[in-house]
């Protein structure tokens, strides 16, 4: 729209400038007559465009989106007369607000039109938590809708150890959403009986209709007895509305947002570190936390929903890297060895992760665990214990494939070793031996220059190795077949691409990549 605006602009000018083209040769009064002619059309050209460029700018602010289809007729009411005189007397908090809700609001507009809801929804936040995603209410409510876990239970919202899909953008607002169609359903497609029920509960709102009813008395909204919260929430979202829709009447400047898109839901399909999805993104790692307000810890919950927000304009980039990550190289592991002492809870705690996860990458069903044996753990990339642990300790990442195809040249610098750079530039170190004519023990010298392919994937099967197919027989589990041919789990899950909570079934076919002796 803006493009074809600009067009009419540019034509009305071309027009403009060619209005004497085709005269006949001027005497001296038609002379004069045609300088006042241009100069009056030259004008006229310059309201046109200035007018022009104001309707551009209000295509391309999502205040002017919002309001140009809101729906509910404001009534005249006391309520509503007050709020809206708090808004006009307080523009400071709708600065606040606008500033809070740029990431999201464009997003949500979508949502909303997509299923052809009002878009006076899309300020509800602004009453229920100030576009502050991590709102917290008295009531336990939480996040941009203030949630309850049991509303957020209703409707598939995920909270965990790893999340809480309150906080979550695009789980909430669907959530939310989903809410209010199911109370419109409900509520005889009154929305500000809708609205109500959303505040405080179908129940309430049913017995308020109902009691007026027993009683011969108008069902209307403003008659039904409602607590007082609800009283003041209806017209409190009106008086907004009209706030919204009519700023400049009131003297309000609202802070323009663009009529574009901020943030993308994108699918991650399994579980990912977030400081991995940062570098893949190519953005600070907190300015995705900040768009990503439901994550707990160091990476997206491995059960789901496996989906990350990212900025619009760093979306292309994060899928295109993204898919070039193995399933099972998104989160680094560890090997720890049991030490006598030891139980699941506290190793759990030691690593920052969960009992849960570490028995399912374990294959272990119960609380029981053997000094001496080794357990794989899920860890976080940038993890500080990382550092103290010694190289075999720790099962790095596989070979990220980068878009770069030409070769690297990194220096050696103090205090780094083959596997210390091989970590740094996601690689391996039989590539860094192998591309610099090294060997492993090799000692580096600071400042010698190393190469590295980082579009260079790495053959796994070494000369020394053989693959053998194994079937998974009935009562078999992972850590059983490692302990039975001498490798980790973790190596079974990397030969074949499992999820580490994948189960295994009798009949399946496992790859085992075995060393000769």
């Amino acid at each position: 729209m803006k493009a074809n605006l600009i067009i009419i602009a540019g034509s009305m000018l071309a027009v403009a400038g060619c209005q004497t083209l085709y005269t006949s040769e001027p005497s001296s009064d038609s002379t004069i007559q045609t300088v006042k002619s241009n100069a009056k059309s030259k004008k006229s050209a310059t309201v046109s465009l200035n007018q022009i460029e104001e309707q551009v700018a209000e295509v391309n602010n999502l205040w002017f989106r919002i309001s140009n289809q809101m729906r509910f007729p404001i009534v005249d009411n006391t309520l509503v007369d007050h709020y809206r005189q708090w808004y006009i007397d307080n523009p400071r908090h709708l600065e606040i607000v606008t500033q809070r809700a740029k990431p999201y609001l464009y997003y949500i507009v979508e949502q909303l039109e997509q299923r052809n809801l009002p878009l006076e929804l899309a300020l509800l936040p602004i009453i229920e938590s100030g576009f502050d995603p991590l709102a917290y209410s008295p009531s336990h409510a939480s996040g941009l809708w203030q949630l309850t876990s049991p509303t957020a239970i209703s409707f598939g919202v995920k909270t965990n150890w790893w999340s809480d899909g309150r906080r979550d953008i695009a789980s909430s607002t669907k959530a939310a959403l989903d809410l209010m169609e199911y109370l419109y359903a409900k509520m005889d497609h009154n929305w500000l009986y809708t609205i109500a029920a959303y505040n405080s509960g179908e129940g309430r709102i049913f017995n308020a209709i109902k009691h007026n009813q027993a009683r011969g008395k108008s069902t209307d909204f403003w008659s039904l007895s409602v607590p007082r919260e609800t009283a003041h929430y209806v017209p409190q979202l009106l008086a907004l509305a009209d706030v919204i829709k009519h700023a400049d009447k009131y003297g309000i400047n609202l802070i323009a947002i663009d009529n574009s898109p901020q943030i993308e839901v994108v699918n991650i399909e399994s579980q990912l570190d977030i400081n991995l999805a940062a570098d893949l993104a190519q953005i600070d790692i907190n300015d995705l936390k900040a768009i990503n307000p439901g994550l707990k810890r160091w990476a997206t919950a491995p059960q789901g929903p496996h989906q990350l927000i990212v900025p619009s304009d760093k979306a292309a980039t994060f899928k295109r890297a993204l898919a070039t990550i193995e399933p099972n190289s998104r989160i680094n592991w560890v090997r720890y060895k049991i030490k006598s002492g030891d139980s699941i809870s506290e190793i759990a705690d030691q690593f920052e992760t969960t009992a849960t996860l570490i028995r399912s990458s374990n294959g272990i069903k119960g609380n029981n665990i053997i000094a001496g044996r080794f357990l794989i753990i899920p860890v976080a990339a940038k993890d500080p214990d990382l550092a103290t642990m010694i190289a075999d300790q720790v099962l790095a990442r596989r070979t990220v494939v980068k878009s770069s195809p030409n070769k690297q040249v990194y220096t050696v610098k103090s205090g780094d070793s083959l596997w210390k750079i091989a970590q740094s530039q996601l690689v391996n170190v039989a590539q860094l031996v192998k591309w610099n004519n090294l060997k492993k023990k090799s000692t580096l010298t600071i400042g010698k220059s190393l190469v590295i392919f980082p579009n260079e994937v790495a053959n796994s099967n070494a000369s020394n190795e053989k693959t053998v197919n194994y079937r998974v027989k009935s009562g078999d589990s992972l850590s059983r077949i490692a302990l039975k041919y001498k490798v980790t789990v973790a190596e079974l899950i990397e030969w074949n691409s499992l999820q580490s909570s994948s189960l295994i079934q009798p009949g399946q076919i496992l790859k085992l990549i075995m060393t000769n002796s």
